[in-house]
């Protein structure tokens, strides 16, 4: 499960930029065509964040959802793999311009007292 890795890089990640500062919420984009798992994901963070200051932080996950361009007329087609057919032209040869991300949208830290 390469998910683990992945969750354990988006912890070190959060803890880097959050520097001293306890984090609250965690915003990801995951994308259906990413060859990741979102619930693996989710599964994953609670134990990743154990000891550290993103321990007790809310994860959120944002599906981006497959879209592939036809090379050959520019039709835009839905995707859940990341391959198909133009509805279209009925080429083969599709792009993928969507759906492949796996970004740290936003994280939420908790305000410093003054």
């Amino acid at each position: 499960m390469h998910e683990l890795g992945i969750t354990q890089n988006i912890v070190a990640i959060a803890v880097e930029y959050a520097g001293a500062v306890p984090v609250k919420r965690v915003s990801l984009e995951i994308g259906q065509l990413s060859a990741v798992m979102p619930e693996a994901i989710q599964f994953c963070f609670e134990v990743c964040c154990r000891g550290t200051i993103v321990e007790g932080a809310q994860l959120e996950i944002i599906e981006i959802p497959g879209i592939g361009q036809c090379c050959q007329c520019g039709t835009e087609v839905d995707l859940d793999v990341p391959f198909g057919i133009c509805p279209s032209c009925g080429s083969v040869e599709l792009k993928i311009i969507q759906g492949e991300e796996l970004n740290i949208k936003t994280m939420e830290v908790e305000s410093p007292c003054v």
